[in-house]
């Protein structure tokens, strides 16, 4: 798979919403909100998605024995979206339908988490990401903006109610250890090589679309391991929703960075010829 360039040019935009932090018991995002947009920010609709949801039917797994989630299951409460939450990306949402206005009457008493599940075609899929509200604006007609940050994954095992929303049993799903200790040094590797094929793209991209090259290296990973450093990549390839799906279900950092890696490189070989294209017939070179 390619990502066209009405695929990947977002990723120098998304990456400001993406804020991963390495893995910390400690970590609390409504203690670090120093990210968020102001109050003034939420205010501006347009800045925020405007979903319009309809019924859904999920599929579940039939045998999670395979995969490796948590064997307790805990009640969570779904939000079909026509998009894919990663950990640690940030998610500006405005509620304005009746039933997802009663879900976070509830939420703004208990926990402030819910599951966000990427809906296709009236389905949604069966794997999904927690979002946690880091911050809200209540508007005086009762619709909501929020902020919302990625949290973990989890793996839907039923259905308990659909009404006025969809509430689900989850157990949470975690990528596999490495076999083999020394297959940590080639995540390390396979990350590096990812961050090198985004680093091009993001320059050719830049470059096609007229924008000035910034000197220096850019620093995508910023000190991630190479777990959340994949959750990063997938958050960027925003406008392709199926393909974000399928990299978040994956089980296994290697594979998933794989997946990636095959991906950018199918990219920045489409974007280099459609970069010798533009510079065949670019004024310059005409006689």
């Amino acid at each position: 798979m390619a990502l066209l360039p009405h695929h990947f040019p977002s990723v120098t935009l998304h990456r400001h919403c993406y804020h991963p932090q390495p893995p910390s018991p400690n970590l609390n995002p409504l203690k670090n909100s120093s990210f968020l947009p102001s109050k003034s920010t939420l205010s501006n609709s347009k800045l925020f998605r405007q979903v319009k949801t309809q019924t859904f039917a999920v599929r579940c797994s039939s045998s999670s024995s395979d995969h490796p989630v948590s064997s307790d299951l805990v009640e969570l409460p779904l939000f079909p979206l026509p998009l894919v939450l990663f950990p640690g990306a940030v998610l500006p949402l405005q509620i304005f339908e009746f039933r997802y206005r009663i879900m976070m009457h509830t939420l703004l008493q208990t926990d402030l988490r819910f599951g966000v599940i990427f809906s296709d075609g009236g389905s949604v899929s069966d794997v999904g990401c927690v979002g946690e509200i880091v911050k809200h604006e209540r508007l005086v007609d009762d619709r909501f903006f929020l902020i919302c940050k990625g949290q973990e994954r989890f793996r839907v095992s039923r259905v308990l109610r659909s009404k006025p929303y969809l509430v689900a049993e989850v157990a949470w799903l975690e990528d596999r250890p490495p076999p083999r200790p020394s297959e940590g040094e080639d995540l390390e590797v396979l990350a590096s090589e990812v961050e090198n094929y985004m680093r091009d793209v993001i320059r050719i991209s830049n470059r096609l679309n007229g924008k000035p090259e910034k000197e220096g290296t850019m620093d995508l990973r910023r000190n991630l391991f190479p777990t959340p450093f994949s959750f990063f990549v997938g958050s960027t390839f925003e406008g392709a929703p199926r393909e974000q799906q399928a990299l978040l279900e994956l089980e296994d950092t290697g594979a998933r960075l794989r997946r990636e890696r095959d991906t950018l490189r199918n990219t920045l070989n489409y974007l280099t010829a459609a970069s010798a294209v533009k510079d065949a017939f670019s004024p310059s070179n005409s006689s």
